[in-house]
């Protein structure tokens, strides 16, 4: 089996392509893997670093304003296009994948023209401009929310789930909590604002740090990067409570949420496939800062279900952010609800619905 795998930009993107990767690589050892990104992206580290091959193109995303750079786009798209062709050729696929980003643009497209099956993998609830583009071309558009499927042609519609809810499944929570010291008989909630911090959160969280203290939960508090230095200039105001752990960056997060009963994050595709496939409860603050506001409809499908509590950033400070918190985590009752509602609407056999629609793909060409 030979796969053309392309996916950029974002984590969002590029760790589902990932977990397909190495479901195809556990399926078939033999199987030949060549991820085409961009040099820029995020993927040109964490896919070399994983030792996959990988190539690249030059593309940028188009404007959603009228703009002058949207022509020199659609020439770098013609010029990625034809780069991705010969590429394409060189490899000789079996079946060519877009797991989002515009990098995918190019790529699937030349593969559909070169009349090699195709497939993109859409994470969230509203697909964005590429995807909807492809979806013209491919045999077989994978989602992972109900409500994406009405953006694409019905009869290519696959439902298939987020292929990074496989991979939260192995895991070693007990290294998760060792890691960061955690009570092993107390409730433990996760605050996370993404990989660079949301300072919104950080506000509310110190406004509360005085009243975290005395919780009969614990708290893990990870703040990204670039606020730590300032969160903990802060945090010299107060008295840093026991039960409370502040970090910059979690390195093993997928250890760390088999070690936690709450989280409280951002509403990106990834992380709500990885807390549904655990069955956690979760406390939602969708980034209002993304195409289409497609966090806020991600996390809108696990609260009409129960899974989750959605707070828009601009209600969202701490007294909110502590009565959610402690309506979860003080009653059992509640909190078993919604962790059997998130449990509902996990996938936990994502990556090996995808790797079947590849393989499909595969057998018919």
């Amino acid at each position: 089996m030979r796969v053309v795998v392309s996916g950029g930009g974002t984590g969002g993107h590029i760790y589902p392509a990932l977990s397909l990767i190495k479901e195809i690589k556990r399926n078939n050892k033999e199987a030949d893997i060549l991820y085409i990104g961009t040099e820029k992206g995020l993927e040109s580290d964490l896919v070399r670093r994983e030792g996959i091959a990988f190539e690249t193109i030059h593309i940028t995303g188009f404007k959603r304003k009228i703009s002058f750079e949207n022509i020199k786009t659609v020439s770098r798209f013609l010029t990625g296009t034809k780069r991705a062709k010969q590429l394409i050729k060189a490899f000789r696929p079996d079946v060519v994948i877009g797991t989002g980003g515009y990098v995918c643009g190019p790529v699937v497209y030349a593969a559909a023209k070169l009349k090699i099956p195709t497939v993109i993998h859409e994470q969230n609830s509203v697909p964005g401009l590429t995807n909807k583009f492809l979806s013209k071309y491919v045999n077989k558009i994978a989602i992972c929310f109900d409500e994406a499927k009405d953006y694409f042609p019905n009869k290519k519609v696959i439902f298939t789930g987020n292929p990074r809810a496989s991979d939260v499944l192995d895991i070693d929570a007990q290294a998760g909590a060792q890691s960061l010291q955690l009570h092993p008989s107390k409730k433990t909630v996760l605050i996370v604002g993404g990989s660079r911090g949301a300072r919104p959160i950080n506000e509310g969280f110190l406004s509360i740090i005085g009243e975290l203290g005395e919780k009969p939960y614990q708290v893990v508090y990870v703040t990204g990067s670039v606020h730590f230095d300032h969160v903990m200039e802060k945090m010299k105001e107060h008295k840093h409570p026991a039960n409370v752990v502040i970090k910059p960056f979690i390195h093993n997060m997928p250890d760390v949420l088999g070690a936690i009963d709450l989280i409280v994050a951002r509403a990106g595709a990834t992380t709500l496939a990885e807390i549904t496939s655990l069955g956690l409860p979760s406390i939602l603050i969708p980034s209002p800062y993304v195409t289409n506001n497609h966090q806020e409809k991600n996390a809108q499908s696990l609260a009409s279900n129960g899974a989750a509590i959605v707070r828009k950033e601009s209600e969202m400070d701490g007294k909110q952010l502590l009565a959610d918190i402690d309506q979860i985590l003080t009653s059992e009752q509640v909190w078993k609800k919604m962790h059997l509602a998130s449990k509902d609407l996990g996938i936990p056999q994502a990556a090996a619905n995808l790797y079947d629609v590849l393989a499909e793909l595969t057998r018919k060409h």
